[in-house]
Parts: structure tokens; C-alpha cells; sequence
């Protein structure tokens, strides 16, 4: 059988005109006047100096982002930022401070003096908060009521007023709890001024930073301070995930529910007009939640880690 492997003189003339190319910056018609080829022939060396395992090329960064992991996550889901950190497969806590971080980075990196913050009750969120830095006057804006927990002070009055009262900027917050007993409270508070004047900042609010959690017991604050009944109720309705209190199912199409309606949050509607939110999640059970929100429609950017991402991409 015939070798069909190169001879080492076209090893050595295809190394040559790939390390002119590749490390000299050379163009191919330098390199072709220099070693008396045509064009063509030096794109067909180049071409097999890839195929053949001879060149490499690699997207490195040395930080903690993964940059390959990034990339892909935004092509995949066409995405206007995709952020993936490089870190092990942590408990939540350590996993929520390194998203929180990045998140952070990325806000402070792509928040000009012209945009509106809105910021939707999160543990990850609230990670996001504490690690920004002061913003150019940014204005912020609550877009969820509050619910605490008890292993953490924070709640979205605290978020929206720690991050607004670093940046200098106007908080516009409100004091009501996330979810109360029927709709028809949900609508009288909606009405009073606070709640009425924060919500009418909506329109203008223009990145946002939402967290994102699966249907199930330890996955979504939400459904953990669900009753027994809620919870049941947005199962049979096919709820996977909510993106801060909006809820969605696995095929990323918002699900109307009985207790959306006893909340003081965006909705699906709102936040779809906001040109840019970001979701920050964490934990490798989520993937299946992460999934429905960025097919959702209602998300543009992601901040997450390697494990997560790989779960998420790996369909």
C-alpha cells in the first residue's frame, strides 16, 4: 500500500510557511514571492498544516473564565453575553461568590452612564450585589417584593438600596413581600404609590440581573416557601423553572399560574421588554431550569460555572 503520509521536505516547506503565517504575521502573497508558490498553494499548506495536526491553534485566557466554555454557551443559545467561570463543583455557597463575582465584573464592565439597573430577588443576586462595584449614577430599580431568608439578611430592599446607595444613583424600591395570601391584595398593593412608582420605571429599566431556579425542593427559593398546594398546582401546570418568579416550562414558554398572580413581581411580559437580562445560576441540578430560561426568549445574558455550563450544552 502506498504511503500517502508527506515527505519530510513538505513537512519542513509546510512548517515554514505556517510559522510565517501563523507567528511572522505574514501575508500569503508575501509568503507566496517568498518561497515561489501561488497563493493557492500557500492556502492549500496552510490548510493541511491544520487538518494534519501540525498547526494547533488555541483560545486561551489565564484568568478563571473558560473562554471556550463561553463562547459556545452564546452561540448555542444566541446570547448578547455569556460569562463561564472556571471553577470546581463547590458547595452553593462558595459557587454563588464566584458567579457573584464575575457577575459583578461583567455588570461593571458593560453599565454605562446612560442605563437603568433592575435587580429581581435572588440569592444569586444578592451575591451579584455585594460584590459590585460602584456604578457611573446608575439609577436601580426592585423588580420583585421582598422575601427573606433566614440563613442571610439581604432582600431585594437591600440589594436595590446597597447597590443604588453606592453608585450615587436613584433607588427606586418598595417595601411589600413577594407573595401574599390572594390576588386581590396582590392588586391593592400593586396600587400604592411605592410599589406603583417603582414599577413604573419598568420602560426604562435596560439590564437586569435575575436569578433561576428548577421546580423542585432546594432548586427555587420560590418553591420552597411554596405551600404544598402551589407546588402541586405549577407541577400539573408543566412549571420547570422560574426566572425570579416568572415561570416557564422546560420548553422555555411562560406558564400563567394562580400564585404569579398573588406575587409583586415582573412578569413574563416585562421582563421580555428589558434588552438585556442576566440570569446568574449555579449548581449542576439546574441544568434543565438553565435550558428553559435561555430558550425562553426572556434572557440575554448568562453568568455560571464550567460544571453548569457543560450540563446545560451536553442535550
Amino acid at each position: 500500500m502506498a504511503d500517502d503520509r508527506p515527505g519530510p521536505a513538505q513537512v519542513v516547506l509546510t512548517a515554514s510557511v505556517a510559522r510565517r503565517y501563523y507567528l511572522d504575521g505574514r501575508s500569503k502573497i508575501e509568503i507566496a514571492d517568498e518561497f515561489g508558490l501561488s497563493r493557492f498553494k500557500v492556502a492549500r499548506l496552510l490548510d493541511a498544516a491544520r487538518e494534519s495536526g501540525l498547526v494547533r491553534i488555541e483560545i486561551r485566557h489565564a484568568g478563571e473564565i473558560d473562554v471556550d466554555l463561553s463562547a459556545r454557551l452564546r452561540d448555542r443559545y444566541g446570547l448578547q453575553h455569556a460569562v463561564v467561570v472556571d471553577t470546581p463543583d463547590d458547595d452553593a455557597e462558595s459557587l454563588r461568590g464566584h458567579v457573584g463575582r464575575a457577575a459583578s465584573q461583567l455588570l461593571a464592565e458593560i453599565i454605562t452612564p446612560q442605563d437603568v439597573l433592575g435587580l429581581a430577588w435572588a440569592r444569586a443576586v444578592s451575591a451579584v450585589a455585594r460584590a459590585l462595584p460602584p456604578l457611573p449614577g446608575t439609577p436601580v430599580v426592585q423588580l420583585s417584593g421582598a422575601l427573606s431568608m433566614p440563613e442571610g439578611p439581604d432582600t431585594s430592599v437591600d440589594v436595590v438600596r446597597e447597590v443604588a446607595g453606592r453608585s450615587r444613583g436613584t433607588a427606586h424600591f418598595f417595601y411589600a413581600p413577594l407573595v401574599v395570601p390572594d390576588a386581590a391584595t396582590a392588586r391593592a398593593l400593586r396600587q400604592q404609590p411605592e410599589v406603583a412608582r417603582a414599577f413604573g420605571q419598568l420602560p426604562l429599566v435596560t439590564k437586569a440581573v435575575a436569578g433561576v431556579g428548577l421546580w423542585e425542593a432546594g432548586q427555587s427559593t420560590l418553591y420552597d416557601t411554596a405551600s404544598e398546594s402551589d407546588r402541586e398546582e405549577l407541577r400539573r401546570l408543566g412549571v420547570c423553572a422560574d426566572i425570579s418568579g416568572v415561570f416557564v416550562s422546560v420548553d422555555g414558554v411562560p406558564v400563567p399560574t394562580a400564585l404569579a398572580e398573588r406575587m409583586i413581581a415582573i412578569s413574563a411580559e416585562e421582563m421580555r421588554a428589558i434588552p438585556e437580562v442576566i440570569v446568574v445560576p449555579y449548581g449542576t441540578r439546574k441544568a434543565l431550569a438553565v435550558r428553559a430560561a435561555l430558550r425562553s426568549g426572556l434572557v440575554g445574558g448568562i453568568v455560571t460555572h464550567t460544571a453548569l455550563a457543560h450540563a446545560v450544552l451536553e442535550e
